[in-house]
């Protein structure tokens, strides 16, 4: 069960980094827009991520652009998406890659 529980895990993370915002040309994980990745005993998933500002305009495109991608993991039931902006977000959530594709490192 824990191979399972990560091999999904895997694929999670995989179709996340297919997501970008539109404005940015970083996918939303390695922005550090992911916030936390749940996944229950009957494999449904819940997402909690924020966006770079709370006004972003591109908000419900990317939201439904991740949830749209992880449904495609044939082995998820159901996708959640819960939209926060505590803690806010800020550029030291970037991976290392993200940072040095945007010109800050």
């Amino acid at each position: 069960m824990d191979n399972q529980l990560l091999s999904l895990e895997e694929q999670i993370v995989k179709m996340l980094k297919t997501v970008y915002d539109p404005e940015i040309p970083v996918n939303v994980y390695d922005l550090g827009l992911i916030y936390g990745v749940d996944i229950d005993d009957e494999k449904n998933v819940t997402i909690t991520m924020t966006m770079t500002a709370p006004a972003c305009p591109a908000a419900d495109f990317i939201v439904e652009d991740v949830k749209i991608a992880l449904e495609s993991i044939k082995e998820i039931n159901n996708v959640e998406i819960k939209l926060v902006f505590e803690p806010e977000w800020h550029q030291d959530l970037m991976s290392e890659e993200a940072k040095l594709e945007l010109g800050f490192l």
